[in-house]
């Protein structure tokens, strides 16, 4: 699945870039950096007399990056698995801290944001993505719309659980960073217009998020019901070899 999500997460991967490029030959540390997509074009940003370390609690997915940024050739990016909540930084040494929509899933956001902190020097940037709510991002959540019939209710998600949306709340998400200790914190909206290949569209949306899990449990067929709605759901967003949408996010800067 990463190159399919790497199509469609690209835009937030420049976008969080230029948000928190903190200069030439600088150190940068990415938040639940995956497959090291962001790590890499951060890395390629500062220069090879700079740095971009990845942090993720996933060691597939940091093995995965370590053997991209092999191929790559990138010598100034590396990775470390680990959680970003209670990982044992090294005091003051990032000029910078990115996210890519790697910060909404800590069991306690406040202790993470002040753990991070610590790691970024006196006046450090940090600039992140998360998602808004699931209401203004209608792409996201027309899979469970389209399922819902066939599956159990789901009860009510918990806004204060770690998850996709947890961060949906704005001024939450300034009362964290406030409670953390960074300063100068900026919660702006950002739409960005992604697009996914009409060939993937399906692999994606019957592979990920809570009817992928769905299709994994159900009986035969349930999923044949559920996949037989999906196509019909989802053509409002096809033109031509494309599906394309809005995403719905903020772009979250703050200083240490």
């Amino acid at each position: 699945m990463q190159p399919i999500l790497d199509e469609i997460l690209a835009p937030f991967e420049r976008l969080v870039v230029d948000a928190g490029y903190p200069g030439d030959g600088s150190n940068v540390l990415d938040i639940g950096c995956g497959a090291g997509a962001t790590t890499l074009a951060m890395a390629r940003r500062v220069g090879n007399d700079g740095n971009c370390v990845g942090l993720d609690i996933s060691q597939p997915l940091v093995a995965l990056a370590m053997e991209r940024t092999k191929v790559a050739g990138v010598a100034n990016a590396s990775f470390e698995v680990g959680d970003a909540q209670s990982y044992a930084f090294k005091s003051g040494y990032f000029d910078a801290v990115i996210s890519r929509f790697g910060v909404m899933f800590f069991d306690d956001p406040v202790a993470a944001f002040t753990n991070i902190r610590k790691a970024a020097r006196r006046g450090g940037k940090l600039a992140f993505v998360a998602w808004r709510s699931p209401l203004e991002n209608d792409f996201m959540t027309t899979a469970v719309r389209a399922a819902a019939p066939f599956l159990p209710p789901a009860p009510a998600p918990d806004p204060d659980a770690p998850g996709q949306f947890a961060f949906a709340d704005g001024a939450k998400v300034k009362r964290i960073l406030e409670a953390s200790g960074w300063a100068s914190i900026a919660v702006e909206q950002a739409n960005v217009a992604c697009r996914i290949a009409r060939r993937d569209l399906m692999t994606f949306v019957t592979r990920l998020g809570p009817v992928g899990a769905a299709l994994r449990d159900v009986d035969r067929a349930t999923a044949e019901k559920i996949t037989a709605v999906l196509p019909a759901a989802f053509a409002p967003y096809v033109e031509d070899d494309e599906a394309r949408f809005n995403a719905a996010c903020w772009l979250v800067t703050a200083l240490a």
